[in-house]
């Protein structure tokens, strides 16, 4: 059974124009309407991707008002749909105020079929584009999900989901280096589930946490009265997470002497548990962390040279929040939906200002503090939607040394004004549009200018 045509929508008043529209598409399956009313109820009933529209409807032939009202309502029902608005009355001012207000394309009549048939088969292509993405997108809880947990709309956090991914079938040990709560757990999290090890145990320990005297226990285990206070034989870290992934965060933090001990592990696979000299083989992988300048402690003989090369066969570099325009915002809703289910069910989204503020701040505790800050401004918020003064962000963040170049800073700038507005309008284009004060194709050929995508 060959795929149903796709449906074209022709709002027109004029009978033999409607005729004569009616058959000039054969590859469409085209609907009629001539006024408003039938006009949206064939919307609603029938969702068609394109519509022409004739500006000149009843009640207002000689004019455009009713014709740019149907415009408002289809982009209010349908903001998706490609409208194709056609007038003969003040053609560039229609033009202009057409695209302006949601419309794909703007043609002058009289209409000459062959040319509009045109224009509707790529307003129907990039319909159809649009839509496979949105699919593509839910087919995860939210579209700028990556490794499964990760939210992000910014190329330089996807870029190190693709590292991440192309890396975890293999054995190499990975460095993850970031500042605090940029996400390197989740990332670590990501990689081992993404790998051939997912069926068996994520083990992570924070180096920092964990006094110098015990860390050692920790990771290597101990025999029963190894010391005191051995009441048992336990397993280390390192021997739990068997066939499976072990993530030591912070691990600047191990002291030199346990660092002897780590590096023979990486080389030989096998452990041996305090108190005892019996050599047990482990396959564990080992994923690190720290937010320290390791070859500086390396200089000052803090961390070994070769420990670091072991555990540093592909280092992947994260970047903070600051650096990646648009996902504070993206995050921010994340968390705000979360918190208000679970503590606060009568908060709905934020304010204006309190995005403004999301937006200027330049988060320096990065994922932690926004994670807080909203967790915060959900359990005060009086009312249906978080505010800046909720969030305590009154104040803007520090400005950035400003640029020397004039054509790099106004690249720079539209990169990140643009990533913040289709941060906040979710990726739709016809709102980022809106809130950018830009038509639809001016905001599609700056995407494609600084290679961009919604």
């Amino acid at each position: 059974m060959s795929d149903p045509k796709p449906k074209l929508l022709i709002i027109e008043d004029d009978p033999g124009l409607q005729a004569q529209l009616k058959w000039a598409y054969p590859d469409f399956s085209v609907i009629i309407a001539g006024d408003r009313a039938s006009a949206l109820a064939a919307l609603r009933s029938e969702e068609p991707g394109v519509v022409t529209l004739d500006l000149g409807l009843p009640p207002d032939p000689d004019g455009t008002s009713e014709g740019f009202a149907v415009l408002d309502a289809i982009m209010a029902l349908k903001p998706d749909t490609k409208v194709i608005v056609a007038s003969g009355h003040g053609a560039r001012e229609s033009a202009l105020q057409a695209i302006a207000r949601g419309a794909y394309d703007f043609y002058q009549k009289p209409v000459d079929i062959e040319t509009l048939g045109l224009i509707v088969q790529r307003a129907w292509r990039l319909h159809q584009i649009e839509a496979e993405n949105r699919r593509l997108a839910s087919k995860s809880d939210d579209g700028n999900k990556v490794l499964g947990r990760m939210i992000t709309g910014a190329p330089e956090m996807v870029k190190v989901a693709r590292t991440i991914e192309r890396v975890a079938n293999t054995n190499v040990s990975v460095m993850l280096l970031g500042a605090s709560g940029t996400g390197k757990e989740l990332l670590a999290r990501g990689l081992h589930e993404a790998s051939d090890r997912a069926g068996g145990a994520f083990v992570a320990i924070n180096c920092a946490a964990i006094p110098e005297n015990l860390l050692e226990s920790e990771l290597f285990g101990h025999e029963k009265g190894a010391f005191t206070g051995a009441v048992k034989t336990t397993e280390g870290k390192i021997e739990l997470a068997h066939r499976g992934t072990l993530f030591l965060d912070e691990v600047g933090d191990i002291p030199l002497p346990l660092q002897v001990k780590l590096l023979r592990f990486l080389q030989e696979r096998v452990i041996e548990r305090i108190g005892s000299r019996k050599s047990i083989a482990v396959d564990t992988r080992i994923v690190c962390a720290t937010h320290q300048d390791l070859e500086a402690m390396i200089a000052a003989g803090s961390f070994r040279e070769d420990l670091f090369y072991r555990l540093a066969e592909i280092v992947v570099k994260i970047p903070s929040l600051a650096e990646r325009p648009g996902d504070a915002a993206l995050l921010a809703k994340a968390f705000l939906a979360r918190f208000a289910r679970e503590m606060n069910p009568s908060v709905k989204g934020f304010a204006a200002d309190a995005l403004a503020a999301i937006d200027a701040w330049h988060w320096p505790g990065n994922v932690r503090e926004l994670e807080n800050r909203v967790k915060r401004a959900v359990i005060m918020a009086d009312g249906k939607l978080v505010s800046a003064a909720d969030l305590d962000l009154s104040e803007p963040g520090e400005a950035e040394d400003e640029a020397l170049n004039l054509k790099s800073a106004r690249e720079a700038t539209d990169r990140r004004v643009i990533r913040h507005a289709l941060a906040r309008c979710e990726g739709n284009i016809s709102n980022t549009a809106k809130l950018l004060g830009i038509s639809r194709p001016t905001l599609y050929d700056l995407l494609k200018q600084y290679d961009l995508h919604a």
